[in-house]
């Protein structure tokens, strides 16, 4: 790569009907840049390779610390976050930067992510706690579930998992990686673990475990490292159980 200039090649989209299409722009190099803060060079002086005023890319992006999961993209064909993707750590040029392919483009490299949240509601992601009584202090987690269950807890719906998902598309119900992650989460959590059998309820119908494909790419490209791939697999063993039980119990 040259470092006099960083050559970006963008795939745009003025909207969300509009036909997608290539442009590209060269930035001056400085050192230490990541493609978020490239970006940002483009935003104050949006002038293609061709030298013609364009309009500004559109991105999104929050925290600039691998927190939020805002600025999602494909940098290169990989599902990564923009903020931590390092200009002096990629070699090829030009950099090709895209939006996630599983989710409905806003513009250019925005994309929308409100199917991870639809599907966090189908597992009962959360702790219900709904009541007037004393929550006082937490349950104790033993350090040994707390330890792996942190890691769990580190998912910030960045949609990287279910772009690399090949079980995922706009014509399957799968609910994807993100979300059973989180039924493991919270069956495991001291209050949590009251409403387990309806989260494993929830996953055992169309669009849950079993189309899971097991191909393993979602744990390869989560940039927090979860162990996606075991949770799936812990859900496996646990749903079986599940449907025994309730089959026995009819």
């Amino acid at each position: 790569m040259s470092r006099e200039f960083i050559h970006l090649k963008v795939k745009r989209q003025d909207d969300a009907n509009s036909q997608s299409y290539w442009e590209e722009f060269k930035i001056p190099y400085k050192p230490n840049m990541n493609v978020v803060s490239v970006l940002m060079e483009v935003r104050k002086n949006p002038v293609n390779a061709n030298g013609q005023k364009v309009s500004p890319v559109v991105w999104e992006c929050n925290c600039l610390e691998e927190v939020c999961g805002a600025c999602s993209m494909r940098v290169n064909g990989k599902p990564r976050q923009a903020c931590s993707a390092l200009i002096d750590k990629i070699d090829q040029s030009p950099i090709m930067l895209e939006p996630l392919s599983k989710f409905p483009v806003i513009r250019d490299l925005m994309i929308d992510r409100q199917i991870m949240f639809d599907n966090l509601r189908k597992v009962m992601a959360w702790v219900n706690v709904d009541g007037s009584w004393d929550l006082g202090r937490g349950p104790r987690f033993a350090e040994k579930t707390r330890v792996w269950a942190y890691h769990l807890s580190r998912c910030m719906t960045c949609g990287c998992c279910m772009e690399a998902c090949p079980n995922v598309s706009s014509k399957s119900p799968f609910i994807g990686p993100a979300a059973l992650n989180q039924v493991r989460l919270f069956n495991v959590h001291g209050l949590g673990s009251m409403d387990k059998e309806k989260r494993l309820d929830s996953i055992m119908g169309v669009g849950g475990i079993t189309d899971c494909g097991n191909s393993q790419n979602c744990v390869q490209v989560c940039p927090k490292d979860i162990p996606l791939t075991t949770s799936i697999a812990d859900l496996n063993k646990d749903t079986t159980i599940h449907g025994i039980k309730r089959f026995l119990n009819k």
